[in-house]
């Protein structure tokens, strides 16, 4: 389940970034609308399946709150989901 999350949160990073970085310009300063269609949805997939995959995994591990809240709000600050990827998921995976 660990590998799973961590691969979630690296893809739903990505998006993050694509979506607020190349297709929200395009939309805005080019009137190119196209790219943003697609990129949200796909951001909007791996934005639930980061959550699904991450509260199922707090609940096999048995996470305190406060980090089950660290987990959702590392979604929603860009690079969010690579900073605990590192700090947090990463170190558990040598184990």
């Amino acid at each position: 389940m660990l590998k799973t999350f961590r691969v979630s949160a690296i893809l739903e990073g990505i998006s993050y970034l694509l979506l607020f970085s190349f297709s929200m310009p395009l939309k805005y300063w080019a009137n190119i609308t196209e790219p943003n269609v697609y990129i949200g949805y796909i951001h909007g997939f791996l934005f639930i399946a980061y959550m699904i995959f991450g509260l199922t995994f707090a609940m096999e591990r048995k996470i305190a709150p406060k980090k089950i809240v660290m987990l959702v709000l590392a979604s929603l600050l860009p690079f969010g989901t690579f900073y605990m990827d590192e700090k947090y998921l990463k170190p558990l995976s040598s184990l």
